[in-house]
């Protein structure tokens, strides 16, 4: 496998849990769900530091992107150990906002459900049309949601896990990654075996489960259409998996390898 950490040897910092939570896309109730199970086990449990990582794809496809990002914007200004990184759907609202274009990953891949989010009804059949429902969600969008979007890290690092949206490219350091692959790459990093110079914990490719594998953990469980929001939960060297379902159970188990 080369050099490298190894999942099961790989830790938290001392005295640190980690929570990252996976592809949230619009989801608010299961995402309030999982802060509340969070805020809970921190109460219960008293580590002596924690950080909750959000791993990015805050909006669209799901029906409440607006309450996703007022959740998340309220979490980081009262503590910032809570983390938001960026996800490609992200930047993709931002994008729209700044260049409206009818092809775009936001008009094709969830914007008008992120838009009915914000009261408009997101039309894309005429240039006429789309000019007209762009204006009225950029009047829409609250511009600390802009701020918020635009001030998204693209990783993040604590102990032995380096977190991201879609992964990193294998062979290149870590402080020398690109925005472009930390939010978008796919194939190079899935199928890459070799172990990396830490975990890479990210979401992006939706899984039915969440993976466990040696040198990755994908935490995306397409929470807009399954009902299971997914988070990776770390603490020295324990790691579990913690699902929080649409019916208000709970799952977890621990983060084993094949």
């Amino acid at each position: 496998m080369g050099t490298g950490i190894h999942l099961r040897d790989a830790r938290a910092p001392d005295g640190m849990r980690l929570y990252a939570i996976g592809d949230v896309h619009g989801r608010l109730d299961l995402l309030t769900a999982m802060h509340a199970r969070i805020a809970a086990e921190i109460a219960n449990d008293r580590p002596a530091d924690w950080r909750i990582v959000h791993l990015g794809d805050y909006v669209d496809r799901g029906p409440g992107s607006r309450g996703v990002l007022d959740l998340l914007v309220g979490a980081r200004e009262r503590d910032p150990r809570n983390i938001m990184l960026a996800g490609n759907h992200d930047v993709g609202l931002l994008g729209f906002i700044d260049h409206p274009e009818a092809d775009s990953l936001f008009v094709r891949y969830g914007g008008i459900e992120t838009a009915r989010s914000y009261g408009v009804n997101l039309a894309s059949g005429s240039t006429a049309a789309l000019r007209s429902s762009h204006a009225a969600l950029r009047d829409a969008v609250p511009q600390a949601h802009v701020d918020f979007l635009q001030d998204l890290p693209s990783s993040v690092s604590f102990g032995d896990f380096f977190f991201c949206h879609a992964g990193i490219r294998p062979g290149v350091p870590l402080a020398e990654q690109s925005p472009q692959d930390l939010m978008w790459i796919r194939d190079v990093f899935h199928f890459h075996a070799g172990l990396h110079p830490k975990v890479i914990v990210h979401g992006h490719t939706p899984h039915a489960l969440p993976e466990v594998e040696a040198n990755r953990v994908n935490v995306d469980t397409e929470a807009w259409q399954s009902g299971r929001l997914t988070a990776l939960v770390v603490d020295g060297a324990s790691k579990n998996i913690l699902t929080i379902m649409e019916d208000g159970s709970v799952q977890r188990s621990e983060a084993l390898t094949p």
